[in-house]
């Protein structure tokens, strides 16, 4: 009688197995690319291998034979969040549908199709870990100078709050994206602190609305010089020392000469990273083109690469690139933006 209650009970546990594993529903199997907060958070408490550091740049330079890449300078602090994980980000705003995907779509739907793209990178590159990012445009350009004559609007903590907690529930990190319009990117820079004090939390910043001949953002194509981006990672630099937390990603959007100059005069510091996004859209051939003109050969530090769902299909039968066509750059993208 033993022998048969034994029997039976290990064939319900089978049973239960088979159908667990045939029932897995996508959101599920999505769950499985999440990243551990405990990885982001942790603070510099560990030693920075210099060996597997140079490898991992070696490789992320797809063995560029130049010498351009990838970038010498110093290894950045202990737990680091590049070159170990590469970042799927999701861009916008809450107040606008026609800023990028993360405000165009409902939550939900929103944060399952992030994990989509997560996953679909992560099958595409085992190599690097692969980590979703919420890239929320905190202070937009406006037409209109404003109260303070500096033509941004600066979005609600509240708002922030809300992405902060979308964030947590897919295991994500956040960028805080400035359109500084008229006014001043270190000014403008410090009203985020209490959130750039975060581990999670980094920032972002579009010359594209960086009007210094006084002219109305979006006529034109803006700018920021080196001084400009040294003076930010100079902040950074002090928020990173006085938090004990790990470096903080500094991501520059780029679709133009214009838009940096002086890249040799960028500072590379171990308490923050640099990122140089390559924001334009357009067709295959000319998104790879800009890249090169733009990213490789002026080369700062991490490159990235952004994706238009609708703007990067107009008139394009061949549709986005996808992540085998992109991983075939140099220097290969790490951080991999969807508007």
């Amino acid at each position: 009688m033993k022998n048969l209650v034994s029997k039976f009970i290990l064939l319900l546990i089978f049973f239960f197995i088979v159908s667990c594993g045939n029932s897995k529903k996508e959101n599920d199997i999505l769950k499985t690319v999440e990243p551990k907060l405990d990885s982001i958070k942790k603070t510099n408490t560990t030693t920075l291998d210099t060996t597997d550091y140079n490898k991992r740049m070696l490789a992320l330079s797809n063995y560029d034979a130049s010498g351009k890449w990838p970038v010498k300078g110093p290894y950045p602090l202990k737990s680091a969040t590049l070159p170990y994980n590469r970042i799927i980000a999701f861009y916008g705003n809450l107040y606008s549908k026609r800023m990028g995907i993360l405000g165009e779509l409902p939550k939900e739907q929103m944060l399952l199709q992030l994990k989509s793209e997560v996953l679909k990178w992560s099958l595409a590159d085992s190599t690097l870990h692969t980590i979703p990012a919420l890239h929320y445009i905190a202070i937009t350009a406006q037409s209109k100078g404003g109260r303070n004559k500096t033509h941004n609007l600066h979005m609600p903590f509240k708002q922030i709050d809300t992405i902060l907690s979308w964030a947590k529930s897919i295991n994500a990190i956040v960028f805080l994206d400035i359109q500084v319009g008229h006014g001043d990117i270190l000014t403008e820079t410090k009203t985020l602190d209490k959130y750039l004090a975060l581990p999670n939390v980094h920032l972002a910043i579009d010359p594209e609305f960086s009007m210094k001949n006084g002219k109305v953002p979006g006529t034109e194509i803006g700018t920021f010089s080196a001084d400009d981006i040294n003076n930010v990672t100079n902040h950074l630099i002090n928020l990173v020392a006085k938090n004990n937390i790990p470096p903080k990603i500094f991501l520059i959007h780029r679709f133009s000469q214009r838009m940096i100059t002086d890249y040799k005069s960028i500072k590379k510091v171990p308490e923050v990273q640099l990122v140089i996004n390559m924001d334009g859209f357009g067709n295959k051939a000319l998104k790879k083109s800009a890249y090169h003109d733009f990213i490789y050969k002026e080369p700062i530090q991490f490159a990235g690469f952004k994706l238009f769902y609708k703007n990067d299909n107009k008139k394009n039968p061949n549709g986005l690139l996808t992540p085998n066509e992109i991983l075939k750059l140099k220097p290969i993208p790490i951080y991999i933006q969807y508007q």
